[in-house]
């Protein structure tokens, strides 16, 4: 696709960077590429047909960032036909993923899903009572807006091991030592990146805990059926279980939290039968979906 190659060449000519996924670290590269893309003619998809526009999959779980896996696992349990546009196509907010619907361009993964309930007429929260709710947003916006940042602040700052990173990403170390100080400075700016790193990953599984506890036996977060706040839980915990590999999270997560472990494969076996066909699988693998 014209805009991945144009990244690929972008990334070794342009200074920083990049975006890791969901608002993390849009630089310049971006910026010079999203202006390109919008004067570019649209592309004509099909009617009635949600376009899924996201980067590419993922080595073990089908996107390298929570937010493309949580609007695709919404669009597969509301049923909701999609086509996936793999690139780095970036919606008008400088962000990934976002959709165009019958020409309708939206963007940021939550107002995506809730611009589909009205247009779908779908309520995946129609079982759940109005304090049920407000709990589930509550563990959304930890998850999103808490835990998000202890996942980034290690991918990006604290592992010093670029292997996993370049394995998904073509990133030379001076774009990737770009972002780590973009994902800082961000983080700084949210507050939780002014904690040591012991506290910042301390904080994290704290958040971890939480859901584990909240979990219990359930087979969904919620109950013995799936709601809206499954996608996003799931997307953020597939990240961590399959996609930091060698962090404190994830040892804490597979040691100490195993409910959490049971609740992705019930998650994969119910809304992702093919997942090994939408995985790189270490790289070794191109995707088929």
């Amino acid at each position: 696709m014209w805009l991945w190659e144009e990244m690929r060449r972008l990334i070794h000519d342009t200074p920083p960077a990049y975006l890791v996924g969901g608002g993390v670290a849009v630089a310049s590269t971006l910026f010079i590429l999203h202006k390109k893309w919008r004067t570019k003619p649209r592309k004509v998809y099909p009617a009635d047909v949600v376009i899924l526009h996201q980067i590419g999959r993922g080595p073990w779980a089908p996107s390298m960032s929570p937010f493309p896996m949580k609007l695709e696992t919404y669009l597969r349990m509301a049923k909701i036909p999609y086509q996936n546009e793999h690139s780095y196509e970036m919606s008008s907010k400088g962000k990934t993923p976002w959709i165009t619907y019958n020409g309708v361009d939206v963007a940021d993964s939550q107002f995506c899903i809730e611009y589909l309930n009205e247009k779908f007429s779908v309520n995946l929260n129609k079982d759940l009572s109005a304090v049920d709710r407000s709990l589930a947003r509550a563990f959304q916006k930890m998850t999103e807006e808490n835990l998000y940042w202890c996942v980034a602040l290690w991918r990006w700052v604290y592992d010093k091991d670029w292997t996993f990173l370049k394995l998904a990403f073509p990133l030379s170390n001076y774009i990737i030592m770009m972002i780590s100080w973009d994902v800082r400075k961000k983080a700084d700016g949210q507050g939780i990146g002014r904690h040591s790193q012991e506290d910042v990953m301390a904080i994290g599984q704290a958040d971890l805990k939480a859901l584990s506890d909240f979990l219990g036996e359930k087979k969904f977060f919620m109950g013995d059926e799936p709601s809206e706040v499954d996608c996003a839980i799931f997307g953020m915990l597939a990240l961590v279980y399959w996609l930091l590999p060698g962090s404190p999270l994830e040892k804490y997560m597979k040691e100490e939290l195993p409910n959490l472990g049971e609740y992705l494969e019930t998650m994969k076996q119910t809304f992702w039968p093919d997942w090994e066909d939408c995985i790189t699988r270490g790289g070794t693998y191109t995707p088929t979906k």
